[in-house]
């Protein structure tokens, strides 16, 4: 596949670079069947790629594609100097590339998962070599913290509030949305402490496997609920549980402090909405 897109880009006049990114330049990288192909052809008609389809045959047969640029604003690729087709095909390859407009490239972010294929006119700036030093995780302030701790048991009493109510999609939703997303970066907040702020956990957590110890990881997979109300309030305490046990390893090691008294106040709250009568008329 990288030969078809580097011999591809040698024939059409109109590009004039290209650069690799992502997982396949990622030394760090699990390799599987399932890693695509993030390429940037550097073009001075990023138009013509807009409007002219007939060229994605080359790399395969497609079996779905998403041009993500056009779908909020038809004009919007144009005015950005960029297009992309996101493209899966029949033989279980994908392509993510993206057609960038050639005297906006100068200015262009390189990230540090960028590898130049090629570069006919030499306008590409000179590339380090690709590591994934951009997505090692960062040692949080202290703010960073406390946020991370005030919005995960703020929300914690919406989804209480939803299961009292019996409004499973609004509790799943609070649930698998704010609560959990503040769940997973606390985790990878104490997996890079535990390794010196020097490793990437992965997008949405998904190296935890590798990183956590068996026992916190089982916690986690108990927070992933079935649709039952008694089974989503049992993974919500789990929830609570593994948070309060990252953040005050992690709030101990980084001399920062845990907001214990929201911590306990919220979990009374939650025990108590979930021995509160389903018609109960008052709060306490």
């Amino acid at each position: 596949m990288l030969g078809k897109i580097v011999e591809f880009a040698k024939k059409e006049k109109r590009l004039r670079a290209v650069i690799l990114n992502g997982s396949r330049v990622n030394p760090n990288a699990p390799q599987d069947i399932f890693q695509d192909y993030d390429v940037v052809f550097v073009t001075e008609d990023v138009p013509y790629y807009m409007e002219n389809r007939e060229w994605i045959p080359t790399f395969g047969e497609i079996m779905i594609l998403q041009t993500p640029d056009a779908m909020s604003s038809p004009e919007q690729g144009e005015m950005s100097g960029k297009f992309t087709y996101l493209m899966q095909f029949m033989d279980g390859e994908r392509i993510d590339l993206t057609f960038y407009q050639a005297e906006k490239v100068q200015g262009m972010v390189h990230d540090s998962l960028s590898k130049v294929l090629l570069d006919k006119d030499g306008i590409l700036p000179d590339l380090p070599e690709p590591g994934d030093q951009d997505y090692i995780t960062k040692r949080p302030s202290e703010k960073e913290f406390m946020d991370c701790c005030n919005e995960f048991w703020w929300v914690s009493t919406y989804i209480a509030k939803g299961l009292w109510r019996r409004e499973l999609p609004y509790a799943k939703a609070m649930f698998d949305g704010p609560v959990r997303d503040m769940l997973v970066l606390m985790l990878k907040w104490q997996i890079g402490m535990r390794h010196s702020f020097s490793v990437d956990s992965g997008k949405n957590g998904k190296y935890f496997q590798s990183y956590l110890d068996p026992e916190m990881y089982g916690q986690l997979l108990q927070t992933y609920s079935d649709g039952e109300y008694e089974n989503i309030w049992e993974a919500l305490f789990v929830m609570g549980g593994l948070f309060r046990r990252a953040a005050h390893e992690l709030a101990e090691e980084l001399g920062f402090r845990y907001p214990e008294e929201d911590d306990l106040n919220v979990t009374a709250y939650l025990n108590h909405v979930r021995k509160l009568p389903s018609d109960a008329n008052r709060m306490y």
